[in-house]
């Protein structure tokens, strides 16, 4: 059964070392992937709009109205984190969002939205792989101490992810990029660290 630890398990047997059984093995491979994992599958949840992580609701207002230019505001969702529409198709809503509220001029909210899907065997196999390589990509340079290897992980990375958003349905290279820059940034500080 697919999950978190499955998945990073994957990723590091790729990179020729051992699996974990959780993320509280006492091991540091079990560490680091306690603490890359969830940053690295929101990134990558935001970066496409996944089947899998797709939802649609009607918001209700708050008691509480907006101080003034607006009637209603919307509190986003607890597993929010990235909106795909907001209103129905056809019917744009003037609106703004203001610090995980959405503020509006009707008193029902029409909203489509990427969520924090924690339950990774509902994952299609597509978000599955991807979600592999990237975890392998953040991997590479804590598990082989090789600058070399993490960039040849992440190349391996955005190349899966371009295939995995073609096969659900969409293929922009702009937003992969613009949204996905943890890899990146990783990188650059391995390859700027002194003596390596």
């Amino acid at each position: 059964m697919t999950s978190s630890v499955s998945i990073c398990s994957s990723a590091l047997i790729q990179l020729g070392d051992k699996p974990i059984s959780s993320f509280s093995d006492p091991s540091q491979r079990a560490q680091n992937c306690g603490i890359l994992y969830p940053e690295m599958r929101d990134a990558l949840l935001r970066a496409h709009p996944w089947n899998s992580a797709t939802k649609r609701v009607v918001l209700a207002p708050l008691a509480d109205a907006p101080a003034f230019d607006y009637p209603f505001q919307f509190q986003l969702p607890d597993d929010w984190l990235k909106t795909i529409q907001i209103g129905q198709l056809g019917c744009p809503l003037k609106y703004t969002t203001e610090s995980n509220r959405v503020l509006a001029w009707v008193d029902a909210l029409p909203l489509v939205y990427i969520f924090r899907n924690t339950i990774e065997q509902t994952w299609e196999s597509s978000l599955i792989h991807v979600m592999t390589k990237a975890m392998k990509a953040a991997l590479a340079y804590p598990v082989t101490q090789s600058a070399a290897m993490a960039q040849t992980c992440a190349a391996e990375f955005m190349n899966e992810l371009k295939q995995a958003k073609a096969i659900n349905g969409q293929d922009d290279d702009e937003e992969t990029l613009g949204d996905f820059p943890l890899i990146a940034g990783r990188l650059s500080s391995y390859t700027r660290a002194p003596g390596r």
